[in-house]
């Protein structure tokens, strides 16, 4: 997003494709601004140039405009013709865009919504799924997600930007879970437990974002897998750090707790490859079988 009153040359060109389109459908700013639930103001930043827009709000302006994306985005336009002046509408607090579901409030850690992907991350997770990341192309995600490809470059420069999204999201929720999780517990032991839970239902729940982390990790350049592998090392020492705590109070037995806590951990993220939803075992019926697989691999001596 451009700051200080500057543009970004995409978002120029994006702006005036969008008034452009508003425009042919013969509907004013004001009346799209009611139709998307934001203010007058905001669209003309957005015609303007001034404010980036997101892949799921050109889809709405897209719907009210009774257009598809393509089309918009399909429009030649000149980002240099004159602007539209800010003070011919009226000014007022920007609506408050609402969080996405990966950034609420974790304290319902083991509640699981829809992932709530873009399109774009959403057609990009399907081709890694289906194909892998290698024989997936930027062409075939963009015909997935309805986009032309000079489209999603706008909002994605390259099939490893993509995935790096898509695996940073999963990282940072797969933290703040884990956080939530381990909050909750009040000693070594039960905090142990609680994390081992919630492994379990993340990559079950989120089996396919768990599959693509463990299988494409090789597919990152060296500044990409090191940016994921140390969020990977912050879930792991957390539960690094409660088994040393269990073995020092004498909870835990292992002669070898730190090659046992990454054996468990290991035995959570391999769970997308064998676990389905319409099996025999529930999500949650894994997650407590899972707990009490490693309180035994740990040797756990009740007090």
């Amino acid at each position: 997003m451009a700051r200080d009153g500057g543009t970004r040359p995409a978002d120029a060109t994006l702006g005036a494709q969008v008034r452009a389109a508003r425009a042919t459908q013969k509907i004013s700013l004001r009346a799209l601004s009611r139709t998307l639930g934001i203010s007058p103001a905001t669209i003309s930043q957005i015609e303007n140039g001034r404010t980036g827009l997101s892949v799921v709000r050109l889809g709405q302006i897209a719907d009210a405009l009774n257009l598809t994306v393509p089309q918009i985005l399909d429009i030649v336009v000149d980002p240099e013709a004159p602007e539209i002046p800010p003070t011919s509408v009226p000014t007022g607090p920007p609506t408050a865009p609402t969080p996405p579901a990966n950034e609420s409030d974790r304290s319902d850690w083991r509640t699981y919504a829809p992932l709530d992907f873009d399109p774009v991350l959403r057609a990009a997770l399907e081709e890694f799924l289906e194909i892998g990341y290698h024989g997936a192309t930027v062409r075939g995600i963009a015909s997935r997600c309805g986009l032309s490809v000079s489209g999603l470059y706008h909002y994605y420069t390259s099939k490893q930007h993509m995935l790096l999204t898509i695996l940073d999201l999963t990282m940072t929720e797969l933290l703040q879970r884990a956080r939530a999780a381990r909050d909750e517990g009040r000693d070594p032991v039960e905090r142990f437990s609680l994390l081992i839970e919630h492994l379990a239902l993340f990559h079950t729940h989120r089996r396919e974002l768990g599959f693509v982390g463990a299988s494409e990790m090789r597919s990152f350049d060296t500044e990409n897998r090191t940016k994921i592998a140390g969020m990977r090392t912050s879930q792991q020492r957390m539960v690094d750090e409660e088994v040393e705590a269990a073995v020092h109070d004498g909870r835990f037995r292992n002669d070898h707790p730190h090659e046992a806590s990454r054996a468990v951990v290991t035995m959570c993220t391999a769970l997308p490859n064998w676990w389905r939803p319409d099996g025999p075992l529930s999500a949650e019926r894994v997650a407590q079988q899972y707990v009490g697989f490693a309180l035994d691999l740990m040797q756990y001596t009740s007090p």
